[in-house]
């Protein structure tokens, strides 16, 4: 028994992209810091909600890389020689990604709190209706 995917599947024309979408993002697998949300704030709207207690905005960059939203986090190394008798907040860089659907854009973000929000906006699609005309005799 052969065994379908997305991308193979008869129905599904044009999809084949949407596999590897889904082998990259189980490929890049994070592994769980910064922890986040993601929440639905309207029919077409989301945010991602980062916990970034101890970055500045500076530390952090955001783009979109082919579809992909990536957040990343850099501190700068200290300079100043503390003593510390617990450390438990990290202080380690990250990589977050989190694949883009079409029409999905960045909508903006925002620091508060320690907490990173990005809001991400849904565009809705132009519904299309186009006439085929059928030709006789043969294939173009």
């Amino acid at each position: 028994m052969t065994k379908l995917t997305l991308g193979t599947h008869p129905f599904l024309l044009g999809f084949e992209q949407l596999d590897r979408l889904v082998e990259h993002a189980a490929r890049t697998g994070n592994d769980g810091y910064p922890p986040y949300n993601i929440e639905q704030t309207s029919g077409n709207s989301y945010r991602i909600t980062l916990a970034v207690a101890g970055f500045r905005e500076s530390d952090l960059s955001i783009t979109v890389e082919d579809r992909q939203l990536v957040i990343r986090g850099r501190q700068a190394d200290e300079t100043d020689e503390r003593v510390y008798l617990h450390r438990g907040i990290a202080r380690r860089q990250f990589q977050r990604s989190f694949v883009l659907a079409d029409g999905v854009e960045v909508d903006g973000a925002s620091m508060e709190n320690g907490l990173l929000h990005i809001d991400l906006r849904k565009s809705q699609p132009e519904t299309v209706l186009q006439r085929i005309e059928i030709n006789s005799g043969g294939r173009k």
